[in-house]
């Protein structure tokens, strides 16, 4: 049954394992297909024409409503097809899932997963044995030279031909993951057809782990999430060392909700910064224009008279509510900062200045 007496199956092995499942479940596909084709199939497709019809421009008001009150008649008809069939799809459905969950893991895809990973460590040993071949045959080429630019091109052959075995080795250990995955999906690939696509909560969970897994790659990993990874050690050396060099914990309750306290008001303002930088623009100002806001608000909301005055005025809202004093903040906030980064939005659509420029020049303003 296995190549080269090993657990490793071939291609029409591995075949052979899933007629059985496949022949099983095919009957019953053919089955519900048959029920659907009066029902579901047919809804499908007289909404299709529905759709079709009311995008039609050609047709005058009359026409669109006529066709579609003799479509409507028979999504009706339809509809009872598919509402009179589907307890018996239902059970057809039932007993194709259950003959899955009872032979696919235990005779098609345990054999398979073995099998790759018998493969796999196959892969591996034909590399170290061919790695382990050229170091010989290399050895035995630098022995017979003598001239120091042969040496040299005969490092550089070598180097080349143990990364077209590194090549190899990767490409087979692909070649492999590929097989795995392919069996893996053929069970939802089942599904998919028995329930329309209909998945379970856990079966698309499932699917997206198996998908995570496979498209995994460790370096593009690390090219995405290393800053975080930095961050994450950092701050765990800190909580190491903070102990023994200041006498006290770092990570505290009251440490932990001062950092949150102190970066939360400032993620609105950096995803408003990074939806800028996604549509390759940016803005400087937006520290003046969170201080100008703050100064603003703090102006409104002060208990009693101002004590400063503001181009030589001073404010008193002191005769107005709580309420009015808050939405009266709120407004004023909005609009001047609205109308001072206008001028920076003015400048970079009717002149084509850089956002960079003109917001720069915006917090002098």
């Amino acid at each position: 049954m296995a190549k080269e007496n090993s657990k490793i199956l071939t291609t029409e092995q591995e075949l052979k394992l899933r007629q059985p499942i496949e022949d099983y479940i095919g009957k019953i596909q053919k089955k519900i297909d048959g029920l659907r084709t009066d029902g579901t199939d047919r809804v499908m497709a007289i909404q299709n024409r529905m759709d079709g019809i009311k995008r039609d421009r050609t047709l005058s008001k009359e026409d669109k409503e006529a066709k579609l009150s003799q479509e409507r008649a028979e999504m009706e008809k339809a509809k009872a097809v598919e509402r009179e069939n589907k307890d018996e799809i239902s059970m057809l459905v039932a007993d194709a899932e259950a003959y899955l969950k009872a032979h696919f893991e235990k005779e098609y895809y345990g054999p398979v997963k073995e099998s790759c990973e018998q493969e796999k460590e196959a892969a591996k040993e034909k590399y170290r044995r061919n790695v382990a071949k050229l170091g010989r045959e290399h050895r035995d080429m630098v022995s017979k030279l003598s001239d120091r630019q042969e040496i040299k091109d005969e490092n550089y052959v070598y180097k080349n031909r143990l990364f077209d075995a590194k090549m190899e080795l990767e490409k087979d250990l692909q070649q492999i993951k590929d097989r795995k995955h392919e069996a893996y999906s053929y069970k939802y690939h089942l599904i998919d057809l028995l329930r329309m696509s209909r998945f379970t909560l856990l079966e698309t969970r499932a699917q997206k782990w198996e998908n995570y897994k496979y498209t995994f790659n460790r370096r593009k990993f690390f090219l995405q999430n290393g800053l975080y990874i930095a961050i994450v050690l950092i701050f765990i050396m800190l909580c190491i060392i903070t102990p023994m060099v200041k006498g006290s914990p770092l990570l505290t309750y009251n440490n932990v909700l001062n950092i949150l306290q102190q970066a939360s008001p400032r993620m609105f303002l950096a995803l408003g910064v990074a939806g800028l930088i996604l549509l390759t623009g940016t803005d400087l100002s937006i520290g003046r224009m969170v201080g100008m806001g703050m100064t603003t608000a703090t102006i409104i909301m002060h208990q009693g008279v101002n004590t400063g005055s503001v181009f030589g005025h001073i404010f008193d809202f002191t005769r107005l509510p709580l309420g009015g004093r808050v939405a009266l903040a709120l407004v004023m906030c909005v609009i001047l900062c609205t109308f001072f980064t206008t001028i920076a939005g003015f400048f970079t659509a009717k002149f084509k200045m850089h956002p960079f420029i003109s917001t720069m020049a915006n917090m002098l303003v």
